[in-house]
């Protein structure tokens, strides 16, 4: 099988909040709306990511998304609204988690500063 792209998904009850949520949190628009209740963002840090009507499964979707430094994203964050929970540290950096308005959750991820020991 050769494979060309792998994008993950979100469901959303509503696109116009999805829309506005997402795009400020990637800094930018949607790439393109390939079909009615779909809207995507090609190579976001090298991930493609897609956005979708799905009203009974909006909210139970997860997503990571690995950011050089926790307390840069938290301003950023702030800067619109949106508050970090449930950070904690451990051998393999920092988790901070956070929800769009669906309710889908988000984890940011700060690597350690040294390599990862097991």
């Amino acid at each position: 099988m050769q494979i060309l792209g792998i994008y993950a998904a979100l469901a959303t009850a509503s696109m116009d909040r999805a829309e506005a949520f997402y795009t400020r949190l990637f800094d930018r628009g949607p790439d393109d709306r390939p079909m009615d209740g779909l809207i995507q963002w090609r190579n976001v840090a090298g991930a493609n990511i897609q956005i979708f009507y799905d009203k009974e499964n909006a909210g139970y979707g997860r997503l990571t998304i690995v950011v050089p430094k926790m307390e840069e994203a938290r301003k950023s964050l702030q800067d619109f609204g949106v508050k970090l929970t449930g950070e904690s540290q451990g051998n393999y950096g920092k988790i901070a988690q956070l929800a769009d308005p669906d309710g889908n959750r988000i984890t940011l991820a700060e690597p350690p500063s040294r390599s990862f020991d097991r």
